[in-house]
């Protein structure tokens, strides 16, 4: 266990200061998020409401088929503990009407993927209509893994908790004192029925983010195992996924023909 992700308590001051300096920098009057009933964006939610201010806040819960009901209780709990504004647009008679132009039979991860981009484009029209940033509840674990929809929950304004891993966002969540239900509840995507991350990334958090860890440090896999007590193996699965998914953490590449180029040498 030598080789593990710590929380420290100036993760909640220095996330709490981004989230409000992007607001005011973009001239925005607030923020919005899809609010799942899940860790992360309970945490982005808090953490944006003591950012802003509750009031500042809006709250979207976008329940479908495969959403249990006890998590979209748990959200509607939390943002009306923390005072925020919030609504519920149901996911389903916009997907049936996708499913049928569609034709032919319907690829079930292919859909699922369709319905994070449609959770997206409602948070864009929301935030579009208030004048609101829309907040990412993404997590470094995730990001690095790729397991997020290109253009669907990873088509934000900013990802508060971008870089911190699953494991420290539990630590950010206990340090906010967070219900624990949001704590101890397995991480899902919600997107088809019984899905955890964890089945869908073939490990638990507790071992990537050991993993990932090393991979930040630059450590070759026989260090990280031997740091780590994971089989070789799994190192060099993880560090397979992270090379494989790069493409979707950074915006779009053009050839590069000019002097500075936008994704290669271009600094904002």
């Amino acid at each position: 266990m030598g080789l593990s992700p710590k929380y420290r308590s100036e993760f909640a001051t220095v996330i709490e200061t981004f989230i409000r300096d992007k607001v005011r920098d973009a001239g925005a009057k607030g923020v919005v998020l899809g609010l799942s009933g899940g860790l992360d964006s309970a945490v982005v939610a808090a953490m944006s409401a003591r950012a802003t201010g509750p009031e500042r806040v809006l709250c979207i819960m976008m329940p479908e088929a495969a959403t249990p009901p006890q998590e979209m209780d748990d959200a509607r709990m939390l943002a009306e503990d923390l005072g925020m504004e919030h609504m519920t647009v149901a996911l389903d008679p916009v997907m049936e009407a996708f499913r049928q132009q569609l034709g032919g039979d319907v690829e079930d991860k292919a859909f699922a993927n369709a319905k994070a981009r449609a959770r997206m484009t409602i948070l864009y029209y929301h935030g579009q209509l208030r004048g609101y940033l829309v907040m990412g509840t993404g997590n470094k674990s995730e990001v690095l893994m790729g397991y997020f929809t290109t253009h669907g929950d990873g088509g934000v304004a900013y990802q508060p908790l971008g870089d911190i891993y699953k494991t420290q966002v539990r630590g950010l969540a206990a340090d906010i004192e967070l219900p624990q239900v949001f704590i101890d509840k397995p991480p899902s995507a919600n997107l088809l029925p019984g899905q955890t991350d964890e089945d869908d990334m073939g490990i638990r958090y507790e071992a990537l983010d050991r993993i990932l860890l090393g991979i930040e440090l630059g450590m070759n896999n026989d260090e990280i195992a031997e740091r780590t007590d994971l089989p070789v193996d799994e190192v060099a699965r993880v560090r397979g996924v992270v090379i494989a998914t790069k493409h979707k953490r950074r915006i779009p590449l053009a050839p590069k023909l000019g002097i500075r180029t936008v994704g290669w040498d271009w600094r904002e």
